[in-house]
């Protein structure tokens, strides 16, 4: 049976989050069904677009959640013949649970909400009956308890569009980076919460290593912690006395810098896009965390997700030090490495297999009705939260990515 689907990023900032929101929308709409977009502005509408998928645009300064955009949800619940009201991350959450509890399709068939939550941590007060979807194992064990259904969808990549044979000329001339040094590439956005620790201890240790190894650090990516990674980067290149640590900025379509890489820095959806490149990998969490991903590794990322917290970021350097020095010393290692990640994402990760589970999701959702009990709850535990982050700014306590900040709160 064709369904409606109304799918709500968080954002249309690059990130991955909302990528996977997008790519997913696409791709169940290959399967048959009729999806449509709601957000903001932002530079993934072009994504929205290109994938043939309708757009309907939201104000970039609304409140959220709020109101005014449930009521427009529901409008075109009504009006569109909706069946599930998807949101990415818990403002979307919320307003998907409140528009399902009073829309109606226009011919009277049920609606229901469904939540993908991609962050490290699911806030607390979304809606019990909520239907949610994480990304990892072991965040669904733990959340599962507190929840009628917790659903498992692993960051999902489109293994065609993200290939090892992906050109790179352009990019390499573009930014000046004529091949031989042992390029690692890390693409991220550059914030405080989860990013910003690690990278700029890779590029304070790539500084270093310079001294003695032909390497390179590209950083893709760009937000609100930019200037102080340039200060990094330009201290680091200063050191080696050559471009050791080079900055792209942002880029709409990243594929051609994990190309070019020979080794990927990365976490979450950005490290499982690197190894459909057949990169091998370091996997980059908090409090000195770094990883090699090896077959021995495997089965801790696919529990715990891909990320992971050190015992202190005294130890960061030392540990993204040795992973360096064991790819650059053993080409075959790369290769063998870069193989097996490639296997794993394909047999695990891919897109089309990550949509076939979704549209289960929306037909089970559909059984299962957010139930209005929820209802006084939800609202009472969003304006407790809100109070508690304005009080927070105003003491310059509070931090953007708030239920991503997870070192700070389990360390």
């Amino acid at each position: 049976m064709t369904r409606r689907i109304l799918v709500y990023p968080h954002s249309m900032e690059v990130g991955g989050s909302q990528l996977n929101a997008v790519e997913l929308a696409s791709a169940v709409q290959r399967l048959g069904h009729e999806v449509i977009v709601v957000s903001e502005p932002g530079p993934l509408v072009s994504h929205v677009k290109a994938a043939g998928l309708e757009h309907h645009e939201l104000d970039l300064h609304r409140r959220r959640p709020s109101r005014t955009t449930v009521r427009l949800l529901r409008s075109m619940v009504e009006s569109r013949g909706i069946d599930v009201v998807h949101g990415y991350e818990w403002p979307p959450g919320v307003e998907a649970y409140y528009t399902a509890l009073r829309g109606s399709a226009a011919d009277g068939r049920p609606v229901t909400a469904v939540c993908t939550i991609m962050s490290l941590v699911v806030a607390p007060f979304l809606p019990p009956s909520l239907t949610l979807v994480v990304g990892t194992r072991e965040i669904q064990e733990r959340t599962s308890p507190h929840y009628r259904r917790v659903h498992l969808i692993e960051p999902p990549v489109d293994v065609s569009a993200n290939a090892p044979d992906h050109p790179v000329g352009e990019f390499r001339e573009k930014y000046g980076l004529a091949p031989g040094p042992l390029d690692i590439v890390v693409v991220c956005r550059l914030v405080p919460e989860l990013k910003l620790e690690g990278i700029l201890t890779a590029i304070d240790t790539v500084g270093r290593l310079a001294a003695d190894l032909d390497l390179r650090l590209i950083v893709v990516g760009d937000g609100t912690a930019r200037a102080q990674v340039e200060e990094h980067a330009a201290a680091a290149n200063a050191a080696a006395g050559r471009r050791v640590v080079v900055l792209t900025g942002e880029l709409a379509d990243p594929r051609p810098a994990y190309a070019a890489a020979t080794v990927c820095l990365g976490m979450g959806g950005s490290a499982l896009r690197s190894l459909a490149f057949a990169k091998p990998l370091i996997v980059q969490g908090e409090h000195g965390f770094f990883e090699l991903l090896t077959p021995d590794t495997e089965p801790f990322f696919l529990d715990q997700g891909w990320y992971g917290l050190g015992a202190g970021r005294q130890e960061g350097p030392a540990r993204f030090e040795a992973a360096v020095r064991k790819l650059y010393d053993d080409p075959g290692l790369r290769g063998k490495l870069g193989r097996h990640g490639r296997d794993l994402v394909v047999e695990r990760f891919s897109l089309e297999g990550a949509a076939r589970v979704q549209v289960d999701i929306y037909e089970q959702a559909l059984t299962e009705l957010p139930s209005a009990r929820d209802a006084l709850g939800t609202a009472q535990g969003v304006a407790a939260y809100k109070l508690r982050r304005r009080y927070q700014r105003l003491r310059g306590t509070h931090s953007r990515d708030d239920f991503n900040a997870v070192a700070k709160e389990r360390g």
